[in-house]
């Protein structure tokens, strides 16, 4: 190991408890609103010597190449994103680092064992609301830089750290790489719950298109109020929901015949899915009376290298079939969002940096998991051409998931400042 691998690893090691203290303010100030963590992360950036930028943007207002979003699905209130800037001494390669101080909208009712806004630590375990989604990815970046410079090296290449808000489509960081910021590199700071923690590198993420379907019937004509004994002069959307849901199961089957991709099929043995992941009917839910609609809602994966434009054009034709197969199957189909793959090869120098400061940091190599469906990690690549990969200390219980008392391991996320900070003086050099 070289004299900087050394002075780095013996700084993040030395800084680890500050790093943990940081995370749990992080937390309790989430009770103050996101402006209030914004403000403490900008404010961390300065302590370091960068040059800090908030940026006010509208997400409606951002372009997007290759991705959109409803206006039901999206964020509609001006948002603030938090730009540091560190600038390189020279001759290395710049990157981005990017995470969201966003978590999911905060429910009184919780149900939590441990505080939400305290950052409880409990068996090892950080305890906390977004601690894991993602107030750790933002964390580990500020405290990375700080063992960096804690060391007494400065980074060759221009890092650029970015706290980018990310849920319902708030467009953080579509907003800084539309807006002019690009570098040779970036990565997603973000946990995931796969159960490796800093032993997997996220550098490939499937594309995936949402929509849902409105099924329509006809009631029958009377004006009594069950409906049994009229059910044969109706037209129950119930039965025409059938032949939609063949029509998906037939898509989907021919495109998980036709589409492939080396990494997902060796994963899971699929490239593709088309899942229903919600069926229900919009009427008065009584036995008697036949509903006037059925609504699908259904999400489809798609591996990098196809175009969204096409997925949808699929989806359309193959319910244009059915519906002109059938006189009396009436629908309505709304597209919610669409985002496209993208992936970072494994003989690129990013995942080769990438590679040996995990392995630094874990004693091992790590592994790919590329089951992220439309991570984050897209983002740079698919918007700016610029290569991307992710990584995130061991977590769990996730409220995004239904999940309660979210939680991120503490000795893994003192070993991602490591592995970031290894990473900051591979990829940009140091002096």
């Amino acid at each position: 190991m070289t004299d900087t691998a050394t002075r780095v690893d013996q700084a993040a090691e030395a800084g680890g408890e500050a790093a943990v203290v940081f995370l749990r303010d992080l937390i309790r100030l989430q009770a103050g609103g996101e402006e209030a963590v914004q403000a403490r992360v900008a404010s961390a950036f300065e302590d370091l010597g960068c040059i800090v930028e908030t940026r006010r943007y509208q997400p409606a207002s951002i372009v997007l190449r290759e991705e959109f979003a409803s206006e039901t699905a999206m964020a509609t209130e001006e948002r603030a994103a938090v730009i540091a800037r560190f600038p390189g001494s020279g001759g290395g390669r710049s990157v981005i680092f990017f995470a969201h101080p966003d978590g999911e909208a905060f429910q009184p009712n919780h149900g939590w064992l441990h505080d939400p806004m305290a950052g409880e630590i409990d068996n090892g375990r950080i305890h906390g609301w977004g601690v894991a989604d993602d107030l750790a990815g933002v964390a580990t970046m500020v405290e990375a830089l700080r063992a960096v410079r804690a060391a007494g090296l400065t980074p060759k290449g221009d890092v650029i750290l970015t706290s980018t808000p990310s849920k319902r489509h708030a467009r953080g960081v579509h907003a800084l790489l539309h807006g002019g910021i690009t570098a040779d590199a970036a990565v997603y700071l973000h946990p995931a719950e796969s159960g490796i923690g800093m032993r997997e590198v996220k550098a490939l993420a499937s594309g995936q298109l949402v929509f849902r379907i409105l099924v329509k019937g006809r009631l029958p004509a009377t004006q009594e109020p069950g409906h049994a004994a009229f059910a044969h002069t109706a037209i129950n959307p119930i039965d025409k929901a059938m032949s939609v849901l063949a029509a998906l199961k037939a898509l989907d089957a021919k495109r998980g015949a036709r589409v492939h991709h080396p990494a997902l099929d060796a994963a899971i043995g699929r490239s593709t899915n088309l899942l229903v992941g919600d069926f229900k009917t919009l009427g008065d839910g009584r036995a008697a009376r036949v509903p006037p609609a059925v609504q699908l809602s259904c999400a489809l994966s798609f591996p990098p290298g196809e175009k969204l434009a096409d997925v949808q054009a699929e989806v359309e034709a193959a319910l244009a079939e059915a519906v002109a197969a059938d006189a009396d199957l009436v629908l309505e189909t709304s597209f919610l969002s669409g985002v496209t793959g993208a992936g970072v090869p494994l003989d690129h120098p990013l995942w080769i940096e990438t590679s040996e400061a995990v392995r630094r940091g874990t004693g091992t190599l790590p592994e790919i998991n590329p089951m992220h469906t439309s991570s984050d990690i897209r983002n740079p690549m698919v918007q700016s051409g610029i290569p991307c990969v992710g990584l995130g200390p061991l977590c769990g219980d996730l409220t995004q998931n239904g999940g309660r008392d979210e939680w991120v391991d503490v000795a893994d996320y003192r070993r991602g400042v490591a592995v970031v900070a290894a990473l900051i003086t591979g990829w940009c050099g140091a002096v």
